[in-house]
């Protein structure tokens, strides 16, 4: 029973710090970029675009395609990158805790 009253304060900290972590995602911003730069996509942790910076140089009504695919691959960046900071965050926070084999967080 010992243990089991472990377990549950160890899911409380858990869950305090989840919190925590949750707050500090949406609040994190990141930047990809694409085109040597001209393209560049900044989004939250969680996902959410907060900036988006084309060069004028790049804005060719003839030839939008090349800017579509840039902003796409400037995306694609940023979200790398903002999942490598989550990754990098959960496993600080579950530095201590022995979850179950194929158990992921956050749930």
């Amino acid at each position: 029973m010992k243990n089991l009253g472990n377990l549950m304060k160890q899911a409380k900290e858990m869950q305090a710090k989840m919190a925590e972590m949750q707050a500090e995602l949406e609040n994190h911003e990141v930047t990809g970029q694409s085109g040597a730069g001209m393209v560049r996509v900044t989004l939250n942790c969680k996902g959410e675009m907060r900036k988006l910076h084309v060069d004028p140089s790049l804005v060719d009504p003839e030839d939008k395609e090349v800017m579509e695919d840039l902003i796409v691959a400037a995306h694609a960046d940023a979200r790398k990158k903002a999942d490598a900071y989550t990754a990098e965050k959960m496993k600080e926070m579950t530095g201590g805790l022995q979850l179950p084999p194929g158990m992921q967080l956050p749930f």
